[in-house]
């Protein structure tokens, strides 16, 4: 067993807890993407890498916004950036984490779909 880490196999569950260290921080990174607007930042970075104007124009916030979630974002580890001339290109470096947000986001989206009428004598 790994340091840190608690069993609940007793409980039917048969892995192990995550150390405090590791859920420290996935809490932090679901505090930072709790935010509508930063969650819609990953979500369009997610479809592809933008500059800070094409994030401003697709989220529909304003531009110091935006930036300012792209900062928090970056520090967080869950954004990049690279320079393109005078432009600085944004994207989301790590495919995990645009799994889950694209998993929750789908989920979401076919809960919110209203169901579908069934043929009758089909």
């Amino acid at each position: 067993m790994t340091e840190g880490a608690v069993t609940v196999a007793a409980a039917g569950g048969g892995f192990e807890d995550p150390s405090e260290d590791v859920l420290a921080q996935a809490a932090a990174a679901f505090g930072l993407l709790a935010s509508p607007a930063r969650l819609h930042i990953v979500w369009a970075l997610a479809q592809g890498e933008s500059d800070v104007t094409g994030l401003a124009e697709r989220v529909g916030g304003a531009l110091p916004a935006v930036s300012q979630h792209l900062t928090k974002l970056k520090l967080a580890g869950l954004v990049r950036s690279r320079r393109e001339g005078r432009r600085q290109v944004y994207y989301v470096d790590d495919p995990d984490v645009v799994e889950v947000v694209r998993l929750l986001v789908d989920r979401l989206t076919d809960r919110a779909a209203p169901p579908r009428r069934r043929l009758r004598g089909l």
